[in-house]
């Protein structure tokens, strides 16, 4: 078994275990990889080991490996996810070729994914991301600017709103970050009294992402520990 597959192994076993308990059921909890910054055969790899949702946060680099990948045969099932904050004018890139975005936190944003999104393809699944730290060095909105977001989202042919992302604050503090999760935990479950469509908050990372289970996410995004460091090769 690969090294790549064996940290697969290692995350879902972390995962099932927080699942089982906090009472929830197994399917409940999608593991999204982060594959930002890692060459096309890591991804391959996590692939062949049957992961088929991998996150990304540059949008000219994922580009490339999207459209590398969709001229390779077998690889037509994977759904990818833009994470990253995204600037207005690489919005196109994103349009055209994801699943998903997470990172959107402006209504110009929301404007220029409707009108670049094509008819063609299913609607571009949104999460709009919240700063639920506070940090001035995080992409996000505050909880409150969320529900005119959501409202924009619901109105477009083109989009679809999922849910919210939430990247909580670094620190060894676990009863700070279990008070930021548990906000957005409220959050969310605002937001899934109001769109029928809501049902992803996506939240957890390597370190944290057992924290992240436990006050109800549903999808963590975890890269270190399944490729490693920035710079694996």
């Amino acid at each position: 078994m690969s090294q790549i597959a064996q940290h697969l192994n290692i995350v879902m076993d972390r995962i099932t275990k927080v699942v089982r308990n906090s009472n929830r059921s197994p399917n409940e909890v999608t593991l999204l990889a982060v594959s930002k910054t890692k060459p096309l055969e890591a991804i391959m790899e996590a692939y062949q080991f049957g992961q088929r949702r991998f996150g990304e946060s540059y949008a000219q680099e994922a580009a490339a490996k999207i459209d590398s990948l969709s001229q390779m045969p077998g690889f037509d099932d994977i759904e990818w996810h833009f994470i990253g904050p995204l600037q207005s004018n690489k919005s196109r890139l994103v349009a055209e070729r994801f699943d998903w975005v997470q990172s959107v936190d402006r209504s110009k944003l929301i404007e220029r994914l409707q009108q670049q999104r094509p008819a063609a393809m299913a609607p571009l699944n949104v999460c709009l991301q919240v700063n639920v730290s506070g940090e001035a060095s995080k992409s996000g909105v505050q909880a409150e600017e969320i529900f005119a977001l959501a409202r924009q989202v619901a109105d477009c042919d083109r989009l679809v709103l999922r849910g919210i992302m939430a990247i909580p604050e670094h620190t060894s503090d676990e009863v700070r970050l279990a008070d930021q999760m548990a906000r957005m935990q409220q959050l969310f479950t605002r937001l899934q009294a109001d769109y029928a469509s809501v049902d992803t908050l996506s939240m957890g990372m390597t370190e944290d992402l057992e924290l992240a289970i436990a006050h109800g996410s549903t999808m963590v995004r975890i890269g270190t520990a399944i490729f490693g460091a920035r710079d694996y090769a």
